[in-house]
């Protein structure tokens, strides 16, 4: 009898041990167990690197588009919206580079949304080409990629700042003095581009996709993408012989691609070219190895600029 009810506790002990268990994962995964800090839920990972930077330990940052997934066509999945919900901010890069939020806007009523891209920042006018939807015809859209010029992304620490103020506005001076030193970094990288990128015998490069055209606008170069704003946008043929054509015509030697998606067109533009290759780096999401082994926004955009500077023959 004794080790019938033995059992029977022991059975209990471990069933309940798995249900705090579980809900603990649940938690986890729905928001962070500290409920000093500000809950705030991030589109992708320059914004939450940002975001982590000005927030520091004020904060508990949600990174929506897992590390290593490419975010154009990211859709969150059911424990990401729960996430979202439970956050006090949703911090957006705007531009069209989200289109999930107007899915779940009106389930946000608790949430304030920080559109980074929303005020202040001349966005660019892009193109993408959609032939079921369009019948071929060419959609006008604006360029999102604003974080890949130094001084656009202080407009975007701007407003992230202004958001986890409005937030949590007892801790208004720590949050200015996190911005104020990362927009002085963002400085410090500006001056290397500016400087690093002034005397190069190339002022023009040929990417993967549409994505440095406010970093090409900021230091005077002219950005030759092989597809349009989104990366999983194919170009036509006769698309990809124009830029092979114009390849060999301005001896181009580099030919760069990315880290999360195909090198293939790439390749093959530098093979028929006799250029090289090189990556330039969107920054649209670092892979688990790449934070493990410290890179971050600045490490990848100085890399970036060690690559340009190769590509464009620049002298120091």
């Amino acid at each position: 009898m004794k080790n019938k009810y033995l059992l029977i506790l022991i059975g209990i002990i471990v069933l309940g041990g798995v249900y705090l268990l579980s809900n603990g994962e649940f938690n986890r995964g729905l928001r962070s167990t500290n409920t000093n800090k500000v809950q705030a839920s991030a589109s992708f990972y320059p914004l939450y690197f940002f975001s982590s930077e000005i927030g520091k330990d004020k904060v508990d940052v949600f990174n929506i588009t897992p590390a290593g997934v490419e975010p154009h066509d990211y859709d969150p999945t059911a424990q990401d919206i729960a996430r979202i919900q439970n956050s006090k901010l949703l911090l957006v890069n705007g531009a069209g580079f989200e289109p999930w939020l107007d899915n779940i806007k009106d389930d946000l009523s608790d949430v304030a949304v920080v559109n980074t891209s929303e005020e202040g920042i001349n966005l660019e006018e892009g193109s993408e080409e959609h032939e079921e939807e369009h019948d071929g015809e060419e959609e006008h859209i604006n360029d999102p990629h604003v974080w890949l010029s130094p001084v656009l992304a202080k407009s975007q620490v701007d407003k992230i700042q202004q958001g986890f103020i409005s937030a949590d506005p007892d801790n208004a001076s720590t949050y200015e003095a996190n911005g104020a030193s990362l927009k002085q970094r963002l400085d410090t990288l500006d001056t290397k581009f500016r400087e690093g990128l002034s005397f190069c015998k190339q002022r023009s490069f040929v990417t993967s996709h549409a994505a440095f055209g406010y970093l090409a606008r900021e230091y005077n170069l002219t950005q030759v993408p092989i597809s349009g704003i989104s990366p999983d946008e194919e170009p036509s043929l006769s698309e990809l012989a124009e830029v092979t054509e114009f390849v060999k015509d301005n001896d181009i030697k580099y030919i760069f691609f990315e880290t999360l998606v195909s090198p293939k067109l790439s390749e093959t533009i530098a093979n028929e070219t006799g250029a090289k290759t090189l990556v330039l780096d969107p920054i649209e999401g670092l892979s688990d190895d790449d934070i493990a082994q410290g890179k971050n926004y600045f490490t990848v955009m100085e890399n970036n600029l060690k690559n340009l500077q190769t590509a464009l023959e620049c002298s120091n």
